[in-house]
């Protein structure tokens, strides 16, 4: 048996650990957000829009389907993924609880696609710029976890990492006064 020099210069030339595959060009990943953007609008559409700001009716409050499924899913997400973020990687806990941590934050980010009012919002769409993450968890976190399946594991700590932070900064805006949350919580 033969002990390891700890005086030996590492190997540069060895082959790395993580392998990089080819990544995702940002014409791309535009060309993504812009369908998923297009097919999120059309379907808002169809079904008129589930504004957060409409369903306050007379002083009482009307939580629509997708303001539920939206609230039932995102605040999982939001205590489940430190618990994903902090804790040892690349067990079977951590794909298990990680595949659930995805799962809510797409049901989130398509729930949040008919949570508009229609004729406000940018460009009397609906939707407002709280709307931009939900394209960019539609983009990222299966990306997250393509990259994670290819071996990029630095790719994939930086996307599910951004998706984290992201989803905090989303619900924080959610507690502006004159939101649904916001008038809950404060009024």
């Amino acid at each position: 048996m033969t002990l390891p020099n700890p005086d030996a210069k590492p190997n540069r030339d060895a082959a790395p650990i993580q392998r990089e595959g080819r990544s995702i060009s940002l014409k791309a990943t535009a060309a993504i957000t812009v369908v998923i953007t297009a097919l999120m609008t059309v379907l808002s559409m169809a079904f008129g829009g589930f504004g957060a700001q409409d369903a306050q009716t007379q002083g009482s409050y009307q939580l629509t389907l997708p303001i539920v499924m939206h609230l039932g899913t995102a605040l999982p997400a939001l205590f489940l993924g430190p618990v994903v973020l902090l804790r040892r990687k690349g067990d079977a806990t951590h794909k298990m609880m990680g595949r659930v941590w995805v799962a809510l934050m797409l049901t989130t980010a398509v729930s949040s696609a008919f949570i508009r009012s229609p004729g406000s919002g940018i460009a009397g769409t609906g939707f407002s710029f709280i709307h931009i993450f939900t394209i960019w968890t539609l983009v990222n976190a299966p990306l997250g976890v393509w990259m994670a399946r290819q071996g990029r594991i630095r790719a994939h700590r930086g996307a599910m990492t951004g998706l984290y932070i992201g989803l905090v900064i989303a619900g924080a805006f959610t507690f502006i006064p004159g939101r649904l949350l916001g008038n809950l919580v404060f009024a």
